[in-house]
Protein backbone atom coordinates (compact mmCIF):
# COMPACT_ATOMS: atom_id res chain seq x y z
CA UNK A 1 0.00 0.00 0.00
CA UNK A 2 1.20 3.51 -0.81
CA UNK A 3 -0.43 6.88 -0.18
CA UNK A 4 -0.34 7.46 -3.94
CA UNK A 5 -3.20 4.97 -4.24
CA UNK A 6 -5.43 7.06 -1.98
CA UNK A 7 -8.40 8.36 -3.99
CA UNK A 8 -9.96 11.80 -3.93
CA UNK A 9 -11.96 12.01 -0.71
CA UNK A 10 -15.01 14.09 0.17
CA UNK A 11 -15.23 15.89 3.49
CA UNK A 12 -18.57 16.86 5.02
CA UNK A 13 -18.62 19.01 8.14
CA UNK A 14 -21.02 20.60 10.61
CA UNK A 15 -19.27 22.43 13.42
CA UNK A 16 -16.79 20.03 15.05
CA UNK A 17 -18.37 17.04 13.30
CA UNK A 18 -16.67 15.67 10.19
CA UNK A 19 -17.42 12.85 7.76
CA UNK A 20 -14.92 11.56 5.24
CA UNK A 21 -16.13 9.57 2.25
CA UNK A 22 -14.72 7.87 -0.85
CA UNK A 23 -17.44 7.94 -3.56
CA UNK A 24 -15.21 6.26 -6.14
CA UNK A 25 -14.58 3.33 -3.80
CA UNK A 26 -18.03 1.90 -3.27
CA UNK A 27 -19.60 5.10 -1.96
CA UNK A 28 -17.80 4.29 1.26
CA UNK A 29 -18.21 6.37 4.39
CA UNK A 30 -14.70 6.08 5.79
CA UNK A 31 -14.94 7.84 9.13
CA UNK A 32 -16.94 10.09 11.42
CA UNK A 33 -15.18 12.22 13.97
CA UNK A 34 -16.59 14.75 16.45
CA UNK A 35 -13.69 16.88 17.55
CA UNK A 36 -11.05 14.46 18.82
CA UNK A 37 -13.58 11.65 19.26
CA UNK A 38 -13.78 8.85 16.69
CA UNK A 39 -17.31 7.50 16.18
CA UNK A 40 -16.85 5.44 12.99
CA UNK A 41 -13.57 3.52 12.84
CA UNK A 42 -11.12 3.68 9.93
CA UNK A 43 -7.77 1.90 10.35
CA UNK A 44 -4.41 3.56 10.01
CA UNK A 45 -2.47 2.16 7.06
CA UNK A 46 -5.62 1.10 5.20
CA UNK A 47 -4.94 -0.75 1.95
CA UNK A 48 -6.26 1.66 -0.66
CA UNK A 49 -5.77 -0.97 -3.36
CA UNK A 50 -8.41 -3.19 -1.73
CA UNK A 51 -10.81 -0.89 0.11
CA UNK A 52 -13.81 -3.28 -0.12
CA UNK A 53 -11.96 -5.60 2.27
CA UNK A 54 -10.82 -2.92 4.73
CA UNK A 55 -12.37 -3.31 8.18
CA UNK A 56 -13.77 0.15 8.76
CA UNK A 57 -16.22 2.84 7.76
CA UNK A 58 -19.60 1.82 6.41
CA UNK A 59 -19.62 -0.47 3.37
CA UNK A 60 -22.89 -0.24 1.42
CA UNK A 61 -24.58 -3.62 0.97
CA UNK A 62 -26.62 -3.83 -2.26
CA UNK A 63 -28.47 -5.39 -4.05
CA UNK A 64 -28.24 -8.36 -1.65
CA UNK A 65 -26.44 -8.58 1.67
CA UNK A 66 -24.66 -11.44 3.41
CA UNK A 67 -23.98 -14.83 1.86
CA UNK A 68 -26.22 -16.38 -0.77
CA UNK A 69 -25.59 -19.75 -2.34
CA UNK A 70 -26.84 -22.32 -4.82
CA UNK A 71 -26.19 -26.02 -4.15
CA UNK A 72 -23.65 -25.06 -1.50
CA UNK A 73 -21.73 -22.65 -3.74
CA UNK A 74 -21.35 -19.27 -2.01
CA UNK A 75 -21.73 -16.21 -4.25
CA UNK A 76 -24.44 -17.61 -6.53
CA UNK A 77 -28.18 -17.03 -6.73
CA UNK A 78 -31.03 -18.41 -8.82
CA UNK A 79 -33.41 -15.96 -10.49
CA UNK A 80 -37.13 -16.43 -11.12
CA UNK A 81 -36.42 -18.09 -14.48
CA UNK A 82 -34.08 -20.60 -12.87
CA UNK A 83 -30.90 -18.99 -14.20
CA UNK A 84 -27.98 -19.25 -11.75
CA UNK A 85 -25.93 -16.06 -11.56
CA UNK A 86 -22.79 -15.05 -9.69
CA UNK A 87 -22.96 -12.13 -7.27
CA UNK A 88 -20.36 -11.46 -4.55
CA UNK A 89 -21.15 -11.61 -0.85
CA UNK A 90 -22.85 -8.37 0.24
CA UNK A 91 -23.48 -7.49 -3.42
CA UNK A 92 -21.44 -5.41 -5.85
CA UNK A 93 -22.12 -1.84 -4.64
CA UNK A 94 -19.12 -1.74 -2.31
CA UNK A 95 -16.82 -2.54 -5.25
CA UNK A 96 -18.07 0.12 -7.68
CA UNK A 97 -17.67 3.89 -8.17
CA UNK A 98 -20.57 6.16 -7.24
CA UNK A 99 -21.42 9.56 -8.68
CA UNK A 100 -21.35 12.23 -5.98
CA UNK A 101 -23.13 15.51 -5.25
CA UNK A 102 -22.43 17.59 -2.13
CA UNK A 103 -25.28 19.59 -0.60
CA UNK A 104 -25.03 23.34 -1.12
CA UNK A 105 -24.44 24.00 2.59
CA UNK A 106 -21.67 21.39 2.81
CA UNK A 107 -23.49 19.41 5.51
CA UNK A 108 -24.52 16.45 3.36
CA UNK A 109 -23.73 14.34 0.33
CA UNK A 110 -25.61 12.09 -2.09
CA UNK A 111 -23.84 9.24 -3.85
CA UNK A 112 -25.49 7.34 -6.69
CA UNK A 113 -24.92 4.03 -8.46
CA UNK A 114 -26.81 2.94 -11.59
CA UNK A 115 -26.82 -0.31 -13.51
CA UNK A 116 -24.31 -1.10 -16.25
CA UNK A 117 -23.80 -3.89 -18.72
CA UNK A 118 -21.53 -5.54 -16.17
CA UNK A 119 -23.97 -5.33 -13.25
CA UNK A 120 -26.78 -6.71 -15.42
CA UNK A 121 -24.87 -9.98 -15.92
CA UNK A 122 -24.92 -10.47 -12.14
CA UNK A 123 -28.25 -8.80 -11.44
CA UNK A 124 -30.43 -8.33 -14.55
CA UNK A 125 -32.29 -5.21 -13.46
CA UNK A 126 -32.22 -1.50 -14.25
CA UNK A 127 -31.84 0.43 -11.01
CA UNK A 128 -30.64 3.57 -9.25
CA UNK A 129 -29.20 3.10 -5.76
CA UNK A 130 -28.45 6.18 -3.70
CA UNK A 131 -26.82 6.69 -0.31
CA UNK A 132 -27.37 10.07 1.34
CA UNK A 133 -25.50 11.20 4.45
CA UNK A 134 -26.34 14.45 6.22
CA UNK A 135 -25.07 15.98 9.45
CA UNK A 136 -28.23 17.51 10.94
CA UNK A 137 -26.08 18.98 13.71
CA UNK A 138 -22.75 18.27 15.37
CA UNK A 139 -23.95 15.04 17.00
CA UNK A 140 -26.63 13.80 14.59
CA UNK A 141 -26.14 11.91 11.34
CA UNK A 142 -29.07 11.14 9.03
CA UNK A 143 -28.59 8.30 6.53
CA UNK A 144 -30.95 7.24 3.73
CA UNK A 145 -30.61 4.40 1.25
CA UNK A 146 -32.92 4.81 -1.74
CA UNK A 147 -33.60 2.23 -4.45
CA UNK A 148 -35.40 3.01 -7.71
CA UNK A 149 -36.63 0.45 -10.21
CA UNK A 150 -35.86 1.89 -13.66
CA UNK A 151 -36.89 -1.24 -15.53
CA UNK A 152 -40.14 -2.89 -16.58
CA UNK A 153 -40.10 -5.91 -14.25
CA UNK A 154 -40.32 -6.20 -10.44
CA UNK A 155 -36.89 -5.81 -8.84
CA UNK A 156 -35.80 -7.93 -5.85
CA UNK A 157 -33.42 -6.43 -3.31
CA UNK A 158 -32.45 -6.25 0.36
CA UNK A 159 -29.89 -3.60 1.21
CA UNK A 160 -28.10 -2.70 4.41
CA UNK A 161 -25.32 -1.01 6.34
CA UNK A 162 -22.11 -2.31 7.92
CA UNK A 163 -21.19 0.42 10.44
CA UNK A 164 -17.84 -0.11 12.17
CA UNK A 165 -18.21 1.76 15.46
CA UNK A 166 -14.93 2.62 17.14
CA UNK A 167 -14.52 0.81 20.46
CA UNK A 168 -11.34 -0.38 22.20
CA UNK A 169 -11.63 -4.15 22.50
CA UNK A 170 -10.76 -3.94 26.21
CA UNK A 171 -14.03 -2.08 26.83
CA UNK A 172 -16.44 -4.62 25.36
CA UNK A 173 -17.23 -6.16 28.72
CA UNK A 174 -18.48 -2.85 30.09
CA UNK A 175 -20.26 -1.66 26.94
CA UNK A 176 -23.95 -2.50 26.61
CA UNK A 177 -26.26 -2.90 23.63
CA UNK A 178 -29.95 -2.20 24.15
CA UNK A 179 -32.50 -3.28 21.57
CA UNK A 180 -36.24 -2.93 20.99
CA UNK A 181 -38.16 -6.25 20.97
CA UNK A 182 -36.35 -8.76 18.74
CA UNK A 183 -35.89 -12.42 17.93
CA UNK A 184 -32.30 -13.62 17.67
CA UNK A 185 -31.21 -15.76 14.69
CA UNK A 186 -28.02 -16.86 12.95
CA UNK A 187 -26.90 -18.37 9.65
CA UNK A 188 -25.97 -22.04 9.87
CA UNK A 189 -23.04 -23.75 8.13
CA UNK A 190 -25.25 -24.92 5.26
CA UNK A 191 -26.44 -21.36 4.63
CA UNK A 192 -29.90 -21.77 6.12
CA UNK A 193 -31.18 -19.46 8.84
CA UNK A 194 -31.52 -21.04 12.27
CA UNK A 195 -34.73 -21.07 14.29
CA UNK A 196 -35.55 -17.85 16.15
CA UNK A 197 -34.73 -17.51 19.83
CA UNK A 198 -36.14 -15.00 22.28
CA UNK A 199 -34.06 -11.84 22.13
CA UNK A 200 -32.95 -9.97 25.23
CA UNK A 201 -33.42 -6.27 25.84
CA UNK A 202 -29.78 -5.74 26.86
CA UNK A 203 -26.45 -7.44 26.15
CA UNK A 204 -22.83 -6.78 26.91
CA UNK A 205 -20.64 -6.71 23.82
CA UNK A 206 -18.43 -9.55 25.07
CA UNK A 207 -21.50 -11.83 25.15
CA UNK A 208 -20.92 -14.65 22.65
CA UNK A 209 -24.69 -14.89 22.14
CA UNK A 210 -24.58 -11.81 19.93
CA UNK A 211 -21.45 -12.54 17.91
CA UNK A 212 -22.52 -12.78 14.25
CA UNK A 213 -26.21 -12.70 15.13
CA UNK A 214 -29.31 -11.22 13.51
CA UNK A 215 -31.71 -9.42 15.85
CA UNK A 216 -34.96 -9.51 13.90
CA UNK A 217 -37.21 -6.60 14.80
CA UNK A 218 -40.70 -7.38 16.06
CA UNK A 219 -42.79 -4.60 14.59
CA UNK A 220 -41.86 -0.92 14.35
CA UNK A 221 -39.14 -0.24 16.93
CA UNK A 222 -40.55 2.13 19.57
CA UNK A 223 -37.09 2.69 21.07
CA UNK A 224 -33.73 3.18 19.38
CA UNK A 225 -30.85 0.75 19.31
CA UNK A 226 -28.46 2.02 21.97
CA UNK A 227 -24.74 1.49 22.61
CA UNK A 228 -23.55 2.74 26.01
CA UNK A 229 -19.86 2.86 26.92
CA UNK A 230 -19.42 4.42 30.39
CA UNK A 231 -15.61 4.34 30.14
CA UNK A 232 -15.80 6.65 27.11
CA UNK A 233 -18.81 8.53 28.54
CA UNK A 234 -20.45 7.85 25.18
CA UNK A 235 -23.94 6.85 24.10
CA UNK A 236 -24.76 6.06 20.47
CA UNK A 237 -28.41 5.78 19.49
CA UNK A 238 -29.63 4.43 16.16
CA UNK A 239 -33.23 5.44 15.50
CA UNK A 240 -34.85 3.06 13.02
CA UNK A 241 -38.36 4.53 13.22
CA UNK A 242 -38.12 7.39 10.71
CA UNK A 243 -40.95 8.98 8.77
CA UNK A 244 -41.21 7.78 5.18
CA UNK A 245 -38.84 4.85 5.68
CA UNK A 246 -39.58 1.27 4.71
CA UNK A 247 -39.31 -1.00 7.78
CA UNK A 248 -35.91 -2.28 8.78
CA UNK A 249 -35.90 -6.05 9.18
CA UNK A 250 -32.97 -6.76 11.51
CA UNK A 251 -29.91 -5.41 13.27
CA UNK A 252 -26.80 -7.55 12.93
CA UNK A 253 -24.00 -7.57 15.51
CA UNK A 254 -20.48 -8.69 14.60
CA UNK A 255 -16.79 -8.08 15.15
CA UNK A 256 -13.77 -9.71 13.58
CA UNK A 257 -11.59 -10.81 16.49
CA UNK A 258 -11.14 -10.54 20.24
CA UNK A 259 -8.61 -7.74 19.75
CA UNK A 260 -10.48 -5.74 17.09
CA UNK A 261 -10.95 -2.13 18.18
CA UNK A 262 -14.37 -1.85 16.57
CA UNK A 263 -17.81 -3.36 16.92
CA UNK A 264 -20.30 -3.54 14.05
CA UNK A 265 -23.98 -2.75 14.52
CA UNK A 266 -25.64 -3.16 11.13
CA UNK A 267 -29.25 -2.26 10.25
CA UNK A 268 -30.43 -4.56 7.43
CA UNK A 269 -33.56 -4.74 5.27
CA UNK A 270 -33.39 -8.55 5.10
CA UNK A 271 -31.40 -11.59 6.14
CA UNK A 272 -28.68 -13.40 4.17
CA UNK A 273 -29.96 -15.52 1.28
CA UNK A 274 -33.33 -13.74 1.38
CA UNK A 275 -33.49 -14.11 -2.41
CA UNK A 276 -34.08 -17.81 -1.72
CA UNK A 277 -35.50 -17.94 1.82
CA UNK A 278 -37.67 -14.81 1.56
CA UNK A 279 -36.69 -13.41 4.98
CA UNK A 280 -36.92 -9.68 4.33
CA UNK A 281 -36.79 -9.92 0.54
CA UNK A 282 -38.31 -6.80 -0.99
CA UNK A 283 -39.89 -6.57 -4.45
CA UNK A 284 -39.94 -3.12 -5.99
CA UNK A 285 -42.42 -2.50 -8.80
CA UNK A 286 -41.37 -0.76 -12.04
CA UNK A 287 -41.13 3.02 -11.68
CA UNK A 288 -41.21 2.91 -7.89
CA UNK A 289 -38.69 4.26 -5.38
CA UNK A 290 -38.22 3.09 -1.78
CA UNK A 291 -36.11 4.67 0.93
CA UNK A 292 -34.75 3.24 4.19
CA UNK A 293 -33.75 5.93 6.67
CA UNK A 294 -32.06 5.91 10.06
CA UNK A 295 -30.64 8.54 12.39
CA UNK A 296 -27.52 8.12 14.52
CA UNK A 297 -27.11 10.36 17.57
CA UNK A 298 -24.04 10.61 19.76
CA UNK A 299 -24.44 11.85 23.33
CA UNK A 300 -22.31 12.16 26.44
CA UNK A 301 -23.15 9.88 29.35
CA UNK A 302 -23.32 11.44 32.81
Amino acid sequence: MTDSLQPDLVDIAHGASRLQLAPQLGGRLLSWRIGDETVIHWPEGADWSNVPRVRGGNPLLFPFLGRHRVDGRIGEWRDAQGVVRTLPMHGFARDLPFACEVDADGHGVRMTLTDTETTRTQYPFAFRFEAAYRLADTHTLEVTLSTANLGDAPLPYYAGHHFYFALPHTLRGETTLELPPTERRRQLEDGSIGAPEAGAVRYKLDDRLIHDRFHCLQGIPATPVRLDCPALRRRIEIDLDCEGSVPWYAVTTWTEADNSDFYCVEPWLGLPDAIHNGLGLRWLEPGRVESATLVIRVAELD
